[in-house]
C-alpha cells in the first residue's frame, strides 16, 4: 500500500489507479512528514514536490534525504524553471533521489520499477565547480578508490566499521574517512575523521585527490552516486532482518551482485551458507563483533586483502602460520 502527499497536484494524483493507504494534502515541513511517517509502514510515498514548504530551496530536499528513506519516495516535480534546471536535478541524484518525474502516468511504473542510478545518470553533472585548476572535475582520474559503507539494516555499524577500516588502512595507505550528513565521528575523538554533506561530497572528493583511498560512511541513507564502490552492511539478527524484509521484500533482489557484508555477526560458516541460500544472495565477508578500542584486527586485515589492498598480503600468510593454536611442534 502507498501514501500520497499532495498540494498543487492533489486532483491529478487523485486519479491514480494505485493502492493507497493514506493521503494528506497541504504544505508541510520535512519534520512534519518525518513525524507522521517514521513508524508508518508503506510501500511508496508519492510526494507532490509543491507539498514541501520552500521546495525550490535544494536544502529542503537535502533535509528530506537525510531524514527519510528516499528510495521509497516518488517525487512528482512541478513545471517551475528552478526545479527543472540541470543543477537541481543533479543535486537530487547526488542525494540518492532517483525516482522523480513530471509525468503522472510514470508514477505507477516507478512504484513497481524504481529507478537505479543508471536510469538517471544522464542528468547527473559530475564536473565539480572549483576543481578546474586541478584539471577538471573527474575526481577519479588518479585511480582514487572511494569506498562507501552503507547500512542496509538499521544502524548496522557503518560508522564504527569505517573507523576500524581507516585505522588499519592508515598503516599502509594514504586514507581519509568522511561521514555524510551525520556527526557521529566526534564521539570517536579522532580529529583526522571528516564530516560533510551529501551535496558537498563530490567537492570533498575532488579536493582530496592526494589520497589513495577515501572511506565514506553513508550511514542508513547516504547516496552512493559519488562512490566508486559500495559495501552494503547487514546485521544478521532476526528482528533486524524481519524489519528489513517487511519494509521491502525485494531488498535482496536489489542487492544481487553487490558486496554484502555481514557485520556484528555471530554466524558461523554454516550459518552464512544458510543465510545465502534463504536470501538468494552471496555474502562477500562475515565480520563478527569487534572491540573498537583495539588498533589491530586480523579479521579487518583479511577483509582489506579481499577488497584488493595488496600491501597487507606481505607477511600475512607467514603470520597466520606462526600463530598456531598450541604451537607445540616446532619446524
Amino acid at each position: 500500500m502507498n501514501v500520497i502527499v499532495s498540494n498543487k497536484y492533489q486532483s491529478l494524483l487523485g486519479t491514480l489507479d494505485v493502492d493507497i493507504i493514506k493521503s494528506i494534502s497541504g504544505e508541510f515541513e520535512v519534520e512534519d512528514l518525518v513525524s507522521q511517517f517514521t513508524n508508518f509502514y508503506y510501500n511508496k510515498m508519492i510526494l507532490d514536490i509543491t507539498a514541501l514548504k520552500n521546495y525550490q530551496d535544494i536544502a529542503v530536499l537535502q533535509s528530506l534525504s537525510v531524514s527519510m528513506d528516499v528510495s521509497n519516495i516518488i517525487l512528482l516535480l512541478d513545471d517551475s524553471e528552478v526545479v527543472n534546471s540541470a543543477k537541481f536535478l543533479s543535486s537530487l541524484i547526488s542525494m540518492g533521489i532517483y525516482n522523480f518525474t513530471r509525468n503522472i502516468d510514470a508514477i505507477k511504473f516507478l512504484i513497481n520499477n524504481p529507478n537505479t542510478y543508471k536510469d538517471v545518470a544522464q542528468y547527473h553533472q559530475l564536473n565539480v565547480v572549483g576543481t578546474e585548476d586541478s584539471g577538471g572535475g573527474d575526481y577519479n582520474k588518479l585511480n582514487l578508490r572511494v569506498i562507501g559503507i552503507k547500512n542496509v539494516t538499521h544502524h548496522a555499524g557503518s560508522t564504527t566499521l569505517t573507523y576500524l577500516l581507516k585505522k588499519q588502512l592508515a598503516k599502509k595507505y594514504n586514507v581519509i574517512a568522511v561521514e555524510v550528513d551525520e556527526h557521529d565521528f566526534i564521539y570517536l575523538n579522532d580529529k583526522s575523521l571528516k564530516t560533510t554533506s551529501s551535496l558537498d561530497l563530490p567537492a570533498f572528493i575532488a579536493t582530496n585527490q592526494e589520497a589513495e583511498v577515501i572511506l565514506v560512511d553513508l550511514n542508513d541513507r547516504g547516496s552512493i552516486s559519488a562512490c566508486t564502490e559500495v559495501i552494503y552492511l547487514i546485521e544478521p539478527g532476526l528482528i533486524k532482518l524481519n524489519k528489513l524484509i517487511r519494509k521491502d521484500k525485494r531488498t535482496f533482489e536489489k542487492l544481487r551482485d553487490k558486496k554484502i557484508v555481514l557485520n556484528r555477526s555471530i554466524l558461523n560458516q554454516r550459518d552464512v551458507k544458510d543465510f545465502e541460500y534463504e536470501s538468494k544472495s552471496k555474502v562477500f565477508y562475515n565480520i563478527p563483533y569487534l572491540d573498537d578500542k583495539l588498533d589491530h584486527h586480523k579479521v579487518i586485515e583479511e577483509f582489506l586483502i579481499k577488497l584488493g589492498f595488496s600491501r597487507f598480503e606481505e607477511g600475512f600468510g607467514e603470520e597466520q602460520k606462526n600463530n598456531k593454536l598450541f604451537n607445540i611442534f616446532k619446524s
